[in-house]
């Protein structure tokens, strides 16, 4: 964690579109090596899934929090739990985007790439810009290993790379080299290659080393001989980039402290601050919180964390399919639980029926959905947008869920509270939107203060609520509060309190079974007036230059928009942006907001849903512009898409 102790406004992130280099005297040391200031870099870890480049890409990432750069990052992983080695299946990498100033995205391309193999190289060539550093790991590129991709010569003889600055490394070679006296196998030797290449790095970005010093040693406490290789083969990049004449240059990269408020800061996934967001709300509310869950990619490090909780009040249930996961989730908030079901857009279609069972029941539930790219299995370990009609209307009958959406991985956490308060306030399930984006990448978090967060505590009923015309009293438990519409929330075994639960249709009030057409008219109504009646805050544009187009984006697609609007204003064009975490209802404003502008532009991970929603339901001319590849938006090229909207 990094403590910041002086407030700054946010700096602009203009300074994304170039990188701002300064030359410094090097400072004391071996050989005297010239060093370079960035503000900042992007550095890319790629190698086969078996090479660690997601543990690799995480150390550096944490020593870079801690140092007090602002960072994001972008794991990406294969789909496959083991593709074949050296494939372009099976690579793997990480990339870190880290500044000395406010950034919202994981950048780009990467000025940096670390190529352990073949494949990996030929997996991110092209987005690898001219002029970068790339960093090979020559042990790989032998016949074999170069055939497997369709290499017919080797690339760093070919001339097919003069166009970057190559720094061919024996990275294995030099590793089992260092490891000599630690009595490991050959095999075993090589598997510390990613530390050695981690070191380098550090070595070359004046990264902080005993931190993942001190984290090597905990990971292997149980095998120390492992554990001292490792540190072993990390001191050994760190001095083979400070010795080689190779690497002539290294670089620094200042802190970021004038980029943040005061505070104190660590570096956090969405996942894990979805998590926590959760354990917050739960405390909050004093409820025990309940996750009823079945593993899917990329929502099960949410029951993963949890699980590791149970002081808080935690209660994790892995079930054995998605059905039953949400069945358990129902049947605590029943119970009297802040209840919570997670899973990716496959799951979301088993649970269907379900949670139009919780919206019948009108019980406060929690359905996270990390998505991923569809349909059917699609693309389990990548991003989308994709679910956000099926999170609205994927279900039969009228059954209206609240829609939240987070935009950052940081956002996950106060997006988590939020759902959490409307679903605890309104007794309704909540939709909680994240992607893969978001749960996988990383940025600093400011760890707020308990007395920050909201007061989530509701009253349970504990008597009767109603009263007959013969002057008795009893409860009914579809009896609404006036202003929420919220149905009493009666904990199982309150004396009095006994009712009747289950998804046929209920009458008004007293709850009973009831085939009525009037009354199932009104509590259909009813339902969608208590979710229309939500509160949310009013959409904040922000419009400094009085601009005609607005760009108007949900969820995860904030950071490379903000990014490439803050490029545009840079250049002295005129646009206006807005961002939705609430997609059900709609911010109250949202209608006049869009008619203030003569285009709106709508950039989403999907073919179009959110702007088919604003024409239907606002009859404006929302132009889409879409990806659904399975990576998030580049800042350029959105930045180049609203240009040309300013300009038609």
């Amino acid at each position: 964690m990094t403590q910041v102790s002086s407030p700054a406004d946010k700096a602009d992130e203009a300074s994304e579109a170039v990188v701002g280099e300064q030359r410094a005297p090097a400072p004391g040391g071996a050989g005297g090596k010239e060093v370079r200031r960035l503000d900042r870099v992007i550095i890319r870890f790629a190698g086969d899934s078996g090479d660690g480049m997601q543990l690799t890409g995480d150390r550096f990432t944490s020593e870079t929090a801690s140092f007090g750069n602002d960072l994001s990052t972008l794991p990406n992983f294969p789909a496959e739990i083991r593709a074949p080695a050296g494939t372009l299946p099976g690579v793997s990498s990480f990339q870190l985007h880290f500044a000395d100033h406010d950034i919202l995205t994981p950048g780009d391309a990467p000025n940096v790439l670390v190529a352990m193999n073949p494949a990996a190289l030929k997996a991110n060539i092209d987005d690898v810009p001219r002029g970068a550093e790339i960093i090979v790991n020559t042990d790989e590129f032998t016949k074999r290993p170069m055939a497997k991709v369709g290499y017919e010569t080797s690339p760093l003889e070919d001339g097919s790379l003069e166009a970057y600055n190559v720094h061919p490394v024996p990275l294995t070679t030099l590793t089992v080299e260092a490891l000599k006296e630690y009595g490991l196998t050959r095999k075993e030797a090589e598997r510390s290659k990613n530390m050695f290449a981690l070191g380098l790095l550090s070595w070359m970005y004046h990264r902080p080393t005993e931190g993942t010093e001190k984290f090597l040693r905990q990971k292997f406490a149980k095998k120390p001989q492992i554990a001292e290789a490792n540190v072993a083969a990390f001191r050994a990049g760190w001095n083979f980039g400070e010795t080689t004449e190779d690497f002539a240059v290294s670089y620094e990269v200042a802190p970021a402290s004038q980029a943040f408020p005061t505070g104190t800061y660590r570096n956090i996934s969405g996942n894990l601050a979805l998590s926590y967001g959760l354990i917050a709300a739960g405390q909050q509310a004093d409820l025990p919180l309940y996750l009823g869950s079945y593993p899917i990619t990329p929502a099960s490090d949410i029951l993963h964390e949890l699980s590791r909780h149970k002081n808080f009040g935690v209660r994790t249930f892995q079930a054995e399919d998605e059905i039953a996961g949400i069945g358990a989730a129902i049947g605590a908030a029943f119970g009297g639980s802040l209840a919570v079901t997670t899973t990716s857009g496959p799951g979301v279609a088993l649970k269907s029926e379900a949670i139009g069972l919780a919206v019948s029941l009108e019980l406060p539930l929690l359905i996270v959905d990390i998505q991923r790219g569809g349909p059917s299995t699609g693309l389990p370990t990548k991003t989308e947008q994709a679910d956000l009609l099926q999170a609205m209307f994927g279900r039969n009958g009228e059954a209206p869920v609240p829609i939240v959406a987070p935009m950052t991985p940081a956002d996950c956490f106060d997006a988590a509270i939020d759902a959490a308060r409307i679903a605890l306030r309104y007794r309704t399930p909540v939709f909680l939107l994240s992607d893969g984006y978001l749960a996988n990448g990383s940025e600093p978090w400011r760890i707020p203060e308990v007395d920050q967060l909201p007061d989530l505590r509701v009253q349970f009923a504990t008597g009767p609520n109603h009263e007959l015309a013969d002057g008795t009293e009893v409860f009914w438990p579809y009896k609404r509060d006036p202003q929420t519409l919220a149905r009493p929330w009666a904990v199982p075994g309150t004396p009095g309190l006994e009712h009747r639960i289950g998804g046929i249709e209920k009458q008004d009030g007293t709850g009973n079974i009831s085939y009525d057409p009037a009354n199932h008219d009104f509590m259909v109504r009813t339902r969608q007036a208590k979710v229309d009646g939500i509160e949310v805050p009013d959409l904040v544009v922000d419009d400094p230059s009085d601009a005609r187009t607005l760009v108007l984006g949900w969820g995860s697609t904030y950071g490379p928009i903000t990014a490439a609007v803050r490029r545009l204003r840079a250049a002295g064009e005129p646009i206006a942006q807005a961002h939705l975490r609430h997609l059900i209802p709609f911010p109250k404003n949202l209608g006049e907001v869009l008619k203030r502008y003569d285009k709106v532009v709508v950039p989403e991970m999907n073919l179009g849903q959110l702007a088919l929603l604003l024409r239907a339901k606002y009859l404006v001319d929302a132009h889409s512009f879409n990806q659904v590849n399975g990576m998030p938006f580049k800042a350029e090229q959105l930045a180049t898409a609203l240009k040309e909207a300013i300009d038609a």
